[in-house]
């Protein structure tokens, strides 16, 4: 089996949070493509051409022109040094906020986390007189906005969540949130200004996200809709297969057992880390379920 081949299996079969990591390094890998066939061929502008195509605009005239920057952008990065880290919180408060909510939850907090980044940064380039002079040819890009959402979203669930920090020990997430927040959006203010605007609006979204949700509303909901819409239409029909269902043997018997028991001591571990209200509705009935068999 080649790379290509354990990288499609991987896709497949991996976790939302798998799937926007790749989908990340594969548009940087296509934009560097792009750029050293620019350079070959002598023609830097096809580089810049192909990127503000997928860059989100701060100018509401060419916006109108691409409004699927809106959602392309948050996959662009130009640089090693910007993908990296960002794929790197991406990836550490991802499986964080998987511990406690789904993958369908995830997705929605990235993509409405990026949106609201891009208004953020497309309202203040249009309204505040500092950004005057460039609001005509800004464009922004990259992921941070969508992480900054995720990062809030989980620190705002489970505030007393601890993770262990070279250095430093182990620390709470919610300071951990606040420094990366105050390091990355207030910090500096006039030095990437738009980026530091994109941040502020994927981290308010994260917060609201998180404030709706413990109060029973999942705002990200109608969005999965339209994501299963689209993913179904698009999706290739399979033939219908009549299969005869064997008998569960012994082993099957005790390995669903134990997958069971796997999934009830789960639940238990994320009751002493983040209390009964950091599990999911779904959770909760399947410890419900379990306690009326003991009773």
């Amino acid at each position: 089996m080649g790379i290509w081949d354990d990288i499609k299996i991987t896709f497949s079969k991996g976790s939302n949070l798998t799937r926007l990591i790749y989908i990340n390094i594969a548009v940087f890998f296509l934009i560097t493509i792009v750029a050293v066939i620019g350079f070959l061929l002598n023609n830097p502008a096809i580089s810049v051409k192909a990127l503000n195509l997928i860059s989100v605009p701060s100018s509401l005239k060419s916006l109108l022109i691409r409004p699927w920057t809106l959602l392309t952008y948050m996959f662009v990065h130009e640089g090693i040094w910007h993908i990296l880290f960002n794929m790197l919180w991406l990836y550490s408060f991802g499986r964080i906020f998987l511990e406690y909510l789904d993958q369908r939850k995830l997705v929605a907090v990235y993509l409405l986390g990026g949106i609201s980044g891009a208004l953020m940064y497309i309202l203040s380039f249009n309204i505040f007189p500092a950004f005057s002079a460039v609001v005509g040819e800004s464009v922004a890009i990259g992921a941070s906005a969508s992480v900054m959402a995720i990062v809030v979203a989980i620190a705002a669930y489970v505030p007393d969540y601890t993770v262990q920090l070279f250095l430093f020990g182990r620390i709470k997430i919610k300071y951990l949130a606040i420094a990366i927040f105050v390091f990355t959006s207030i910090m500096d203010f006039s030095v990437n200004s738009g980026g530091k605007l994109a941040h502020i609006g994927g981290a308010f979204f994260g917060y609201f996200y998180t404030l709706n949700l413990r109060q029973g509303k999942d705002i990200g909901k109608g969005f999965n809709k339209i994501i299963d819409f689209l993913v179904t239409l698009f999706k290739p029909r399979r033939n219908l297969k009549v299969t005869h269902k064997k008998a569960t043997t012994e082993f099957e018997y005790n390995k669903i057992k134990a997958d069971h028991q796997v999934r009830i001591n789960s639940i238990l571990d994320k009751i002493s880390k983040g209390g009964y209200d950091s599990l999911t509705k779904e959770e909760k009935e399947t410890l419900f379920k379990e306690s009326q068999k003991k009773n």
